[in-house]
């Protein structure tokens, strides 16, 4: 009996190609989540875009200053 004697596990280790193949499948499931992140960012940049020149968007911005100080809480003097 040898003072250091290794067993080899009970249990196959992975193989290279099995390790390989999950690391192309969640490679490939990240590219497609990112993939359809560009894509709604796109989708939602171009509707931003329309909104934003739209005619209510524009009356919205382009009311002129109102004065808040004429309300009860405000002490005019």
């Amino acid at each position: 009996m040898h003072l250091f004697s290794y067993k080899t596990p009970l249990v196959s280790a992975v193989s290279t190609e099995q390790l390989t193949m999950v690391l192309l499948i969640t490679a490939g499931v990240f590219l497609f989540f990112i993939a359809l992140a560009v894509i709604k960012m796109y989708k939602l940049k171009a509707e931003n875009k329309r909104l934003t020149a739209s005619d209510a968007f524009k009356a919205e911005v382009n009311e002129g200053y109102k004065d808040f100080t004429e309300g009860h809480l405000y002490d005019n003097k």
